[in-house]
């Protein structure tokens, strides 16, 4: 469930989706420091949101490689 104030993620570009996360992640640390709890929750449910979305959107184009390319067929991972 996201966040109800968050707009729609998925018309981003990956550069706007980094800064951003990059923003948020600064205004979180200010939140934390300053000792603003309540802010600091709201800013951390919207950070999931956005790196949900980049991960989302990450997975995506993982598949979509795997599927197209030659190199990912037939390859046993052991790791």
């Amino acid at each position: 469930m996201g966040h109800p104030l968050i707009p729609d993620l998925s018309k981003l570009t990956i550069d706007e989706l980094t800064n951003k996360i990059s923003d948020l992640q600064s205004r979180i640390t200010y939140a934390y420091r300053t000792g603003n709890t309540g802010v600091l929750g709201q800013l951390q449910l919207i950070m999931q949101d956005y790196q949900e979305e980049m991960s989302n959107r990450n997975r995506r184009q993982l598949e979509e490689l795997e599927k197209n390319s030659k190199n990912f067929k037939n390859i046993i991972d052991i790791q």
